[in-house]
């Protein structure tokens, strides 16, 4: 494997990553439980959109065959997309939406600030830009956790049953295989055991402030960087690529 092609998939990754969470928040416009968190969610969705462009873009451009943006989000099966189970799990109730949110954001932030020192200009560039954005999203995240978590008994039993059902999902975020060696040893990107004390503090400090407790069952998922999914995913692309696959090569 070359350095191209490890760049390539990593890219494609944490493209899928922002696309496919983007994508679940987007279902939530017009739905969120208050006005001000409809709208909260909604920018979120647009800002995790925005940084899957970029990524998609410049992993299209290192591809074997270079693909667009839209080529490489629209046009791909199932089995060729590369993001974590985590972010295609359904949308559930508001407690299920704010966890997912927040094991993911806290993963993402300190994995942005890191790649802040990548050697690839343009990684760290497109890092700089998403940090500013993830930062917000983490704080939002966190507090509605809390919020939830020391709050009312139903709030507190409806939030303490989403991280029980979410957190296996969670780990898969630290997966590495060749691709993440190779690029670690050219100083392009971090390794997982560098961001796991950061993200395991944010969840525990964040857990305790909240009054909840971590799930006994450490049961760990993981097949999504590898193109094995849940039974969820192809219910969402079958509705995110339904414009593209109607109306092939659509332009307005």
């Amino acid at each position: 494997m070359t350095k191209q092609q490890a760049l390539h998939t990593y890219l494609l990754r944490m493209g899928d990553d922002s696309l496919i969470l983007g994508q679940r928040l987007s279902q939530l416009c017009g739905h969120g439980p208050i006005l001000e968190e409809d709208i909260a969610l909604t920018n979120v969705a647009l800002d995790l959109i925005g940084q899957a462009t970029l990524l998609l873009e410049y992993s299209g451009e290192l591809a074997k065959q270079p693909k667009t943006n839209d080529e490489l989000a629209y046009l791909r099966l199932e089995k060729e997309y590369v993001n974590a189970i985590l972010v295609e799990q359904p949308n559930g109730h508001f407690g299920d939406t704010i966890l997912r949110q927040f094991l993911f954001d806290a993963y993402r932030k300190p994995l942005l600030e890191k790649l802040l020192d990548s050697n690839d200009e343009r990684l760290a560039g497109i890092a700089e830009k998403s940090l500013k954005e993830t930062k917000y999203h983490l704080k939002h995240s966190s507090e509605w956790v809390i919020r939830l978590g020391d709050g009312t008994e139903e709030s507190h039993e409806r939030i303490q049953n989403s991280l029980e059902s979410l957190l296996r999902y969670a780990y898969e975020l630290f997966f590495e295989n060749e691709v993440d060696r190779l690029l670690i040893a050219e100083g392009i990107v971090p390794s997982a055991e560098s961001i796991f004390p950061i993200w395991d503090k944010t969840l525990n400090d964040v857990v305790k402030e909240a009054t909840l407790t971590l799930p006994k069952n450490n049961w760990k998922f993981q097949g999504g960087r590898e193109g094995r999914h849940s039974e969820h995913m192809g219910y969402l692309l079958a509705e995110m690529q339904y414009m593209q696959r109607t109306y092939p090569n659509m332009e307005w």
